[in-house]
């Protein structure tokens, strides 16, 4: 089970001075019936700002816009690097815009324990907008610890909203009656030892509904930092219980523009859309430029039923729950 890529990016950095470094991350929507991207953009101050292009066909750009439609507040000390990796959902007639909000952590003040990201403060923020112009901006809503590869469920369960979102090295679940106030759940799933996703994972596009889960798409990095793309499927009732992973990537950097760029050997996906009974997925390479990529439908909701008719009879051997029971009577 395999994406299949366009074999040229679809967007590339331009001249303007805002996105001339790197375009790269995008999430996906649909909005009034049209496909558009929000990416993150790169120029040479190197601070993170979003872009939008609106899209004629899956493959092609009906539209760019030539300035960002959001930045970083001037005001808030954590968005003093920018605004990065956006994921965007759409609940009832809003639109939640879940990003990293990045900065570097004051002098003398205490850092993470992870050494690879110790001088950067980054975290999980929240806009709305019904427009894509005007925005309620809530800022910070987990902060008390460095979090990023963040998105909202399309839809409530029980009652509340949902987020997913990366503690290093591990994809972890958190609840909030009101989309602000988040409390946390514990892990979903987290890194498998000498696997391509060995090092730690992240969350990709949001979660999509199918009749047998919530179709993932999530990253996964190696010992080698090598980023790969695979699929989790959760269970559509309680989503911290994770009914299967692929145990391959169904997309590594391949091409020249995948494996070479200002950050190599990336994709990167932060936002997929239903199209014409596929799966489209749009994804950073090598933190440089964007590109697409496609898988049936079909393809994946047979491996979704096939997995979930066996979950009951295995376990994974790393973090994450292999839902059971529950899953019995959705086979009935």
């Amino acid at each position: 089970m395999k994406l299949v890529r366009n074999e040229v990016p679809l967007l590339a950095p331009t001249s303007q001075t805002w996105e001339n470094k790197g375009v790269f991350n995008p999430a996906a929507f649909v909005w009034k019936d049209d496909i558009y991207l929000m990416y993150r953009a790169q120029g040479d101050d190197e601070v993170s700002r979003l872009g939008m292009v609106k899209m004629r066909t899956p493959t092609e750009v009906a539209e760019r816009k030539p300035e960002p439609v959001f930045c970083a507040d001037p005001d808030s000390e954590y968005e003093r690097i920018g605004v990065e990796d956006p994921r965007v959902t759409k609940i009832g007639d809003e639109y939640f815009v879940i990003y990293v909000a990045a900065s570097k952590y004051p002098p003398l003040l205490s850092t993470p324990a992870h050494p690879r990201e110790a001088d950067w403060r980054v975290r999980v923020s929240l806009a709305k907008t019904v427009d894509f112009a005007s925005w309620i901006r809530y800022g910070v809503i987990i902060s008390h610890i460095d979090s990023k590869d963040a998105t909202l469920f399309p839809e409530k369960i029980d009652d509340n909203f949902c987020l997913l979102h990366r503690v290093v090295p591990q994809i972890r679940i958190a609840i909030a009656a009101d989309g602000r106030r988040y409390k946390e759940r514990g892990a979903v799933f987290g890194p498998r030892e000498g696997m391509w996703d060995g090092d730690k994972v992240g969350v990709g596009a949001p979660p999509m509904k199918c009749p047998f889960g919530w179709v993932l798409f999530y990253h996964g990095v190696d010992k080698n930092k090598v980023y790969r793309l695979g699929i989790a499927l959760l269970d559509l009732d309680d989503p911290s219980l994770v009914i299967a992973r692929t145990a391959e990537p169904v997309m590594e950097p391949e091409t020249t523009w995948e494996k070479e760029g200002r950050v190599s050997n990336v994709v990167f996906t932060c936002g997929a859309v239903e199209d014409n009974d596929k799966y489209w997925v749009y994804y950073g390479g090598a933190d440089t430029v964007i590109g697409v990529a496609n898988i049936a439908k079909d393809e994946v909701w047979k491996w979704a039923k096939d997995e979930l008719a066996k979950s009951r009879y295995h376990e994974f051997d790393q973090i994450g729950r292999v839902a059971t029971e529950e899953t019995e009577e959705r086979m009935r």
